[in-house]
């Protein structure tokens, strides 16, 4: 009797283990860019419902064409709208680019501890704190004054220096853009 007991509880410890760890593992997304692939290590430990609504938007191929329609030097690196702001659509228009979003509802904030350092990609957002959807920004220096009040969903973990080569401008006269963009397993 005991050792049925003992492989019952070793087989659900090993359940619960593997089961944990799909359900934390860190999915990989490839973001392309002019000079190369961004990785990006999604977080949705922390940020679960803007993980999903990123990856959702993604598989659909939605940021394919997105430009970088704000870019401020020493600070980040914003994009995402993906009503106005894909250059591959009929709806582009990069004076509005920055003002829409996608069909999918607005995201309830998931603010957390992550530190806003280089490479964190976090929602942006309206001032109202649950209005995050599609665009999202990633941080070229460390930007600790958003913790707590952004959602960081993802964190760059190869390829920043294409990142820091994207054209400044709000928006640049002629930006950059996503060329693709895929979850990696």
């Amino acid at each position: 009797m005991n050792s049925i007991i003992k492989t019952i509880f070793f087989t659900l410890l090993f359940s619960i283990i593997i089961l944990g760890s799909k359900i934390m593992a860190k999915e990989k997304i490839h973001m392309t860019l002019k000079g190369g692939v961004v990785v990006i290590e999604t977080r949705s430990d922390v940020a679960p419902k803007h993980v999903e609504q990123i990856t959702k938007l993604i598989n659909d191929g939605h940021y394919d064409g997105v430009v970088f329609h704000r870019v401020i030097d020493g600070f980040m690196a914003q994009t995402g709208d993906v009503e106005f702001g894909n250059s591959s659509t009929d709806k582009f228009n990069l004076s509005r680019a920055g003002t829409g979003g996608s069909t999918l509802p607005d995201i309830e904030a998931e603010f957390s501890s992550i530190n806003h350092g280089r490479g964190a990609v976090s929602m942006a957002r309206s001032q109202n704190p649950n209005s995050a959807n599609s665009q999202f920004f990633i941080c070229f220096n460390d930007c600790s004054f958003l913790d707590g009040q952004y959602s960081v969903w993802g964190q760059v973990i190869e390829g920043m220096e294409f990142v820091d080569d994207i054209k400044r401008g709000e928006p640049p006269s002629d930006p950059d853009k996503i060329i693709k963009m895929e979850i990696v397993k």
